[in-house]
């Protein structure tokens, strides 16, 4: 919490005295509102943020306790939920928010989201066709472009994925989501642009070096591909394209790239010498 430093308080009581009459007094009632509302705010975006999101959920469950009609509040529980991976009280507090009288179309893309959370894509898809057409937002569409997904609506599924992608100024993760999807249509050319795509905008997205190298492996190019990686993330990504040949009965290419993977390791590779073990017995 904020605490106002001596010359604020001094301020106040200077007002306080320097007033006169009813007017004096409510000048400084209105300022001490106004500092009250500003304290609140701080606190509540500090619990929605930055806070240990067990505090928050406490926090906002405080705040409901006092005026349960209070919709902020009601948000701030629901968020700090989903913060908490306590999704199955998540979608609980979600509902409660969207049955106030204030609840905006934000709300039903949150309701959404936890919906997909909570593996109920009929209610998700049901939740975001109420949605109005002209609340266009990047988390309404993404999460538009995981339920095409889900039904397997590919080309409704590419058009949310390309509206999300401008909507944001941070395209990585969809960009990622996007790839993989196309990873599991059999489109191993289209993925493997999307996820190096993804790379271009954050070179350090590591499951999207992971989806990278699946998507080659898929198409039998097991080198590796031109990207930032420490060594660690080598002996990894060699170990995804070993498993990845296994699976396409290359079995000597997996051999080899397990090997690999096990010499490249900083440290003892557990799983890469796990599974040479496995393919030599």
């Amino acid at each position: 919490m904020r605490h106002y430093g001596f010359p604020l308080l001094a301020g106040i009581a200077m007002l306080g005295l320097s007033a006169c009459g009813n007017s004096g007094e409510s000048e400084v009632d209105r300022a001490l509102r106004d500092l009250n509302l500003l304290e609140e705010g701080n606190i509540t975006q500090m619990m929605l943020t930055t806070a240990n999101p067990t505090e928050a959920v406490a926090f906002f469950s405080s705040a409901i306790a006092q005026n349960p009609n209070a919709i902020e509040a009601q948000r701030g529980l629901a968020v700090s939920l989903v913060r908490a991976n306590r999704n199955t009280e998540a979608l609980t507090a979600w509902r409660t928010v969207l049955s106030h009288p204030q609840a905006g179309p934000e709300d039903s893309v949150e309701m959404a989201d936890i919906l997909i959370r909570n593996n109920m894509w009929d209610e998700a898809a049901a939740t975001l066709n109420m949605i109005p057409p002209t609340h266009e937002t990047f988390r309404r569409y993404r999460l538009e472009a995981m339920v095409a997904d889900a039904n397997q609506q590919w080309d409704k599924a590419d058009h949310f994925y390309e509206t999300a992608i401008g909507l944001t100024t941070t395209p990585a993760g969809v960009m990622n989501n996007w790839g993989f999807s196309k990873l599991t249509r059999g489109d191993f050319r289209g993925a493997e642009r999307l996820f190096t795509d993804a790379l271009r905008h954050e070179p350090g997205l590591f499951t999207a070096k992971n989806n990278l190298v699946l998507a080659r492996g898929a198409q039998r190019n097991y080198d590796l591909p031109v990207i930032p990686m420490t060594q660690t993330e080598r002996a990894q990504l060699l170990y995804t394209l070993a498993l990845t040949a296994i699976r396409q009965n290359d079995i000597n290419m997996g051999r080899s790239l397990l090997q690999n993977a096990i010499e490249t390791h900083p440290q003892h590779f557990d799983e890469a010498v796990r599974a040479l073990r496995a393919l030599d017995a």
